[in-house]
């Protein structure tokens, strides 16, 4: 089992926030850091798997309507593969 921290207050860009995810979860070296390739390495992650996501309300301050879109990829990928997601703003 793996529990992995993600905090919006490091993601000061859409760069910096896909940089923190990839390093935080281990995604592999050729993650397209977009949303699609997002979506497709959250779904490689099982249901033994958590993911706390802490500050949310930060993140929407730094990437504005992004952080939405960055959020709702967890979500749906967490509702395909079972991994358990907690947000926190």
């Amino acid at each position: 089992m793996s529990i992995y921290l993600l905090d919006g207050k490091d993601m000061t860009s859409r760069e910096a926030a896909y940089e923190m995810i990839a390093g935080e979860m281990d995604f592999p070296d050729y993650f397209g850091k977009n949303l699609d390739a997002l979506y497709d390495c959250l779904t490689e992650k099982n249901a033994e798997n958590t993911v706390v996501f802490v500050n949310t309300a930060i993140l929407e301050e730094y990437l504005g309507d992004y952080a939405e879109k960055i959020l709702s990829c967890f979500r749906d990928a967490s509702s395909e593969c079972g991994f358990v997601l907690r947000e926190k703003r």
